[in-house]
């Protein structure tokens, strides 16, 4: 693996999962209570023993630098490195990236300075475990030009994603890019004899999409990206390369999550918190890195906690905690209910001076909070009361939004006491 290069896409300007990226970079929304969305991705990466890795940043990206830059540090004996590729402009080219294509084609040189064997592509919003060495190890078995990590999804899903078909031989004879039009996903979906044929554990109505993961031969990739004025893998590239290049699918069906959206985000923090997730953040062998705190362990003082997961240096007081994630350094109070939320707590001190007549910083007295992500900094008044008894899926306030029925409060937002939501 040491001839593999990984480059990270830190994606667009992440509008679907505004407000948590007001202020940060996708990839460096928190996640899992203590993590952040890009140490996924390059933690997978150097799992597989991949440590050359650059991560391709436009958007809010100064949040997502400082993370990194003090996260992944190799010694001197080590080769390894994480290096940022932001958005630049040069004497050749006055654009900022046009698509996910066109920011791997403006650092090209700097991907493959090294000369790799091969350029693996990933997403930095994501969440999910795969050996990616298997990935980069069946791609070269099978003397793929290109190969796409790939999974079955229902058919709600397919809209959202790239959908492909593949033949006998795990062959990419037809890629559409979020097909909408129902003759293209009645032509996409899989039967009992393909998924027969292609060893698939898949349910019959299913189709397969693309897990935005790919495994470039370094040449192909140039000669895809050079000279071109393509701006997008799914769209452009990929449809255009299964005609001439070898592709094929990595088939995977295995925990795998596109954090696109408020909901999606709200819904794959939960289920971290159940009995037996369906991702598994407590495997020894694979463990996420990210930025070490040496922060106190929680501390809890009569409260009730059910199928949750609480994280370092919280304080819990006298409150009810009912299938959610506490982030780091949280602060719930007595009387509080917290059910299917959310609590990002702060990376930094507290906020909010009490003596002063200002909100404290964390979850105050006797507030009820259900189906609700509180971002990083947020400050709730006691009393406080984010429900949404109206069942309003879409809305915008003073210091909160709601999206897809999730009520979110921003980082550093202040709820005065007694407001309800």
């Amino acid at each position: 693996m040491h001839n593999v290069v990984t480059a990270i896409l830190g994606g667009g300007q992440g509008t679907r999962l505004w407000p948590l990226t007001r202020h940060r970079a996708k990839p460096a929304v928190p996640v899992a209570g203590k993590f952040r969305l890009i140490d996924i991705s390059i933690s997978n990466s150097l799992h597989a023993g991949i440590d050359k890795i650059f991560v391709l940043t436009q958007f809010n990206s100064a949040n997502l630098h400082r993370h990194i830059a003090q996260t992944y540090r190799f010694d001197v004996f080590n080769r390894g490195f994480v290096n940022i590729l932001a958005a630049e402009q040069s004497l050749g080219n006055r654009d900022w990236y046009q698509g996910t294509a066109d920011a791997v084609r403006q650092n090209l040189g700097r991907l493959t300075f090294s000369q790799p064997t091969e350029v693996l592509v990933l997403s930095g919003d994501q969440l999910y475990l795969l050996r990616l060495n298997e990935l980069v190890a069946t791609h070269r078995t099978r003397e793929a030009d290109l190969s796409i990590a790939v999974k079955p999804v229902a058919r709600a899903e397919a809209p959202e994603l790239g959908i492909m078909r593949l033949d006998a031989n795990g062959r990419i004879v037809e890629f559409v890019e979020k097909p909408t039009r129902d003759e293209d996903l009645d032509r996409l979906t899989l039967d009992g004899h393909t998924i027969g044929t292609l060893g698939l554990e898949a349910e019959p109505g299913t189709l397969l999409a693309s897990m935005g993961m790919y495994v470039f031969k370094t040449a192909v990739l140039k000669e895809l990206l050079e000279g071109t004025g393509t701006h997008d893998f799914g769209r452009e590239i990929i449809p255009a390369a299964i005609h001439n290049y070898r592709v094929v699918g990595f088939l995977y069906n295995g925990y795998w999550r596109d954090i696109g959206t408020i909901p999606a985000f709200h819904q794959a923090n939960l289920e971290l918190a159940e009995p037996d997730p369906p991702l598994d953040l407590y495997h020894g062998e694979y463990p996420i890195y990210t930025h070490p705190r040496f922060l106190p362990g929680v501390k809890i003082h009569h409260c009730e906690v059910i199928r949750s997961v609480l994280c370092d240096g919280s304080v819990l007081a006298g409150s009810s905690i009912r299938q959610s994630v506490i982030g780091i350094r949280s602060r719930v109070r007595s009387g509080s209910v917290i059910e299917e939320s959310i609590v990002m707590g702060t990376g930094s001190d507290q906020y909010g001076d009490p003596a002063a007549g200002e909100v404290a910083f964390g979850i105050g007295r006797d507030c009820r909070i259900r189906r609700a992500i509180i971002d990083r900094g947020a400050r709730i008044g006691d009393g406080t009361r984010l429900l949404n008894e109206a069942g309003v899926e879409e809305a915008d306030g003073e210091n909160y939004c709601i999206r897809g029925g999730i009520i979110v409060v921003p980082s550093k937002a202040v709820i005065a006491p007694g407001t309800v939501i």
